[in-house]
């Protein structure tokens, strides 16, 4: 259900302004977006496992809250997250 650090530590690299970087809403989001897509499958075994569906929804507001921040502050960072991890707008 959880991501591996291996993972983690790809995606951070892959999604980084720069060296360290580990707090930029771009690897927030993607690291959430992993997450809640290995729980998505998670819930086509277990459709009863109401509490991991509430960690669940809270990872997605705290996506769309990162993202509506990003969409504030830089546009064009925003679509180009949006198009690389294949959301919607």
């Amino acid at each position: 259900m959880s991501i591996t650090a291996e993972k983690k530590q790809e995606l951070i690299k892959e999604h980084a302004q720069n060296d360290g970087d580990t707090g930029s809403p771009e690897v927030q989001v993607a690291i959430l977006t992993e997450r809640i897509r290995n729980l998505t499958d998670h819930f086509k075994g277990h459709h009863k496992d109401n509490h991991s569906r509430r960690g669940l929804l809270m990872m997605v507001n705290k996506r769309r809250s990162l993202l509506a921040y990003l969409k504030k502050m830089d546009v064009e960072r925003y679509n180009a997250l949006i198009q690389k991890l294949g959301l919607r707008k």
